[in-house]
């Protein structure tokens, strides 16, 4: 299983990578990473509502390939996300945790929070499991 650290560098030069997310906790059952909320704003100097959904895309993503293993692939096929209360500063802090885990489909439920430990986002994302394309 892949470590922290790899998974980091596996995400150079990503969207994750731009958006200052960094992987605290990585394993199939349970994925942890920080965000800051300080670039990732919109107009108002809040949180933007995709910054939260751009978190637990990656979260999630990260946990399905991390289940299926070397020579399969996942793909995000559905995903949506509740937007409870806004932060404004600091860090955010994304935890997947596996709904079901299949031979074809992966679900994961990503909560976000703020430093206070307040729910902002709650978030569903449902992967796809494919066979690597040889070039993979």
């Amino acid at each position: 299983m892949p470590r922290v650290d790899e998974i980091m560098k596996l995400n150079e030069d990503t969207l994750a990578h731009r958006m200052g997310i960094e992987f605290t906790e990585a394993s199939a059952a349970r994925i942890v990473a920080t965000m800051p909320v300080e670039g990732n704003t919109q107009p108002y100097g809040l949180l933007h509502g995709g910054a939260s959904v751009v978190l637990a895309e990656t979260l999630g993503s990260i946990g399905s390939a991390l289940h299926v293993g070397p020579g399969r692939i996942v793909v995000g096929t559905d995903i949506n996300a509740t937007h409870h209360r806004a932060a404004r500063k600091g860090l955010v802090t994304g935890v997947a945790t596996p709904i079901s885990l299949g031979n074809t489909l992966c679900s994961w439920e990503i909560v976000v929070s703020d430093e206070d430990g307040k729910r902002i986002c709650t978030s569903r994302i449902t992967c796809l499991v494919r066979e690597a394309p040889p070039r993979a």
